[in-house]
């Protein structure tokens, strides 16, 4: 049998591939394990009886360094993609060792926890960087059809969350399952996605190759155990610094500026200046993605402990857990709103008045301001208790809902546009690292916002959060401002990228 090559996959008719559909599968999978793992960290880690018995803010801090650890092994994963694995086996490897990290935590969620989130840690690095990238090769160069496929792909990251959130919140707070259950899900999950990229991998044709495809097959496998080998001896590390989040900081602090310095040193060997600008476009839009995903990710920190805390049970006429809707609102709200904001862009652009790429990052900070004024304001509805609407906090994710569309899906194209094809994985995993220093923060300001004093009121803790709340939304109003004034600026970088 014949193998499919590159120029016949990217000589596609019609609006998608047939190939992006099966990574859209692959992709909604492990992120209904990741999302699912994410909406009950710190519900279960500030679980008194049968989670962690950790405090607010002890979970905020927690759940902002496994997070920033997830993102920043994706850096480490992309690289290794584009240097040693390429992305299918990168991928096959990170999906085994979440299963196992999963399957560990289900076995005893109390004694195994720190072991089983730091192997899913290193198989996300390994997974979620790189099923982004063969995306983007399934288009040539300058194909106006790619920002669409990016948003078809994206509505499936999200149909994945939406489960995810939702059953894995469902089983972990319920009576009848537990966490035990949350975690069993999330590994079986993932085996389907596997299973799933096993039966499509022919079908990419060479995309996702081994990079060292000239070197003799011993030399190959051996570069690839060594690859493989390292992940794992990284695991006590890693173990180590979720336990103690005074390492997470040291961490955070080197792995920075080193991946900085890597970038330079990447830009500066690009002979052509148009190039090095792109790649310069790029990093300021990993910049600002910093902050929005700061503010954005108190959703699993922050306010997890809100809804679980504050919240009316009451949505319109239904009786719902509020972390279920903190969990599963914004996913909705993609499914929905994606295609109608897509057709929008599309209506804007034949009249030629569609912002373009920079001023739409704007507008995504402008939406993440009023969403989070809407979640401050949730403190004039409060009752005596402290117990405040949960359809004024549903309506803030809508809002926010609409700034991570104007920015989330635009900036994983935009990645693979400004990037030359030797730097994609790494660009696409300076990308995700950007969310790593975006949880990251999440964390300590989610911690920030929590009482120190673990028997707080409620109505305390409610003054807590929405002040935190309130703070969040003027900076992303300052961040959105700076960006539209200086579109011009990164345009005139960007060059003929739109």
């Amino acid at each position: 049998m014949s193998t499919i090559t590159l120029e016949e996959i990217q000589n596609f008719k019609g609006k998608y591939p047939k190939q992006l559909w099966y990574l859209f599968l692959v992709e909604m999978w492990e992120r209904f394990c990741f999302y699912g793992m994410r909406g009950v960290l710190t519900i279960f880690m500030a679980d008194q009886l049968l989670g962690l018995a950790l405090s607010d803010k002890e979970a905020n801090l927690k759940y902002g360094a496994i997070q920033a650890f997830v993102y920043a092994f994706t850096f480490i994963g992309g690289i290794f993609a584009d240097k040693i694995l390429g992305f299918k086996k990168s991928l096959v490897f990170g999906a085994a060792v979440m299963i196992v990290g999963n399957l560990i935590i289900a076995f005893s969620p109390q004694e195994f926890f720190y072991l089983g989130i730091t192997l899913s840690i290193i198989g996300t690095g390994f997974f979620k960087p790189n099923i982004s990238s063969m995306v983007g090769d399934l288009y040539k160069e300058g194909d106006p059809r790619r920002d669409a496929g990016f948003g078809l792909f994206y509505s499936g990251i999200n149909i994945g969350a939406l489960l995810g959130g939702f059953l894995c919140v469902y089983l972990g707070e319920s009576p009848d399952y537990g966490w035990s259950y949350a975690f069993l899900a999330a590994a079986v999950v993932m085996v389907i996605g596997l299973v799933t990229f096993l039966i499509i991998k022919k079908s990419l044709g060479p995309i996702g190759d081994s990079p060292l495809a000239k070197l003799t097959p011993a030399k190959r496998t051996f570069n690839e155990i060594a690859v493989y080998v390292g992940s794992l001896i990284s695991i006590p590390l890693i173990f180590v610094m979720i336990k103690n989040t005074d390492y997470t900081d040291y961490f955070m602090y080197a792995i920075g500026p080193l991946a900085i310095l890597y970038f330079l040193y990447e830009t500066y060997k690009e002979k052509e200046v148009k190039a090095q600008k792109k790649l310069l476009a790029a990093f300021v839009f990993i910049v600002f993605s910093i902050i929005f995903w700061a503010f954005f990710e108190q959703s699993g920190g922050s306010l997890a402990l809100f809804a679980k805390n504050n919240l009316h049970h009451a949505l319109l006429f239904f009786d719902i857990n509020p972390n279920i809707v903190n969990n599963t609102s914004n996913s909705l709200f993609v499914i929905i709103f994606s295609p109608i904001l897509g057709l929008i862009w599309l209506a804007m652009a034949k009249k030629k008045i569609e912002p373009n790429t920079v001023i739409k990052f704007g507008i995504g900070f402008l939406f993440l301001a009023a969403a989070f004024y809407v979640f401050y304001y949730t403190r004039f509805f409060a009752n005596a208790e402290g117990i405040t609407s949960l359809n004024l906090f549903t309506f803030a994710y809508l809002i926010i809902t609409f700034g991570e569309l104007c920015l989330s899906p635009i900036g994983l194209s935009i990645m693979t546009k400004l990037s030359p094809k030797r730097l994609s994985g790494m660009m696409m995993g300076m990308w995700f690292l950007a969310s790593a220093y975006g949880q990251y923060a999440a964390g300590l300001l989610g911690a920030g916002m929590s009482s120190p004093d673990e028997k707080a009121s409620l109505v305390t803790k409610l003054q807590g959060y929405t002040e935190g709340y309130y703070q969040l939304a003027i900076y992303a109003l300052i961040a959105g401002a700076v960006l539209i004034v200086v579109s011009p600026l990164i345009r005139k970088l960007m060059q003929e990228v739109k």
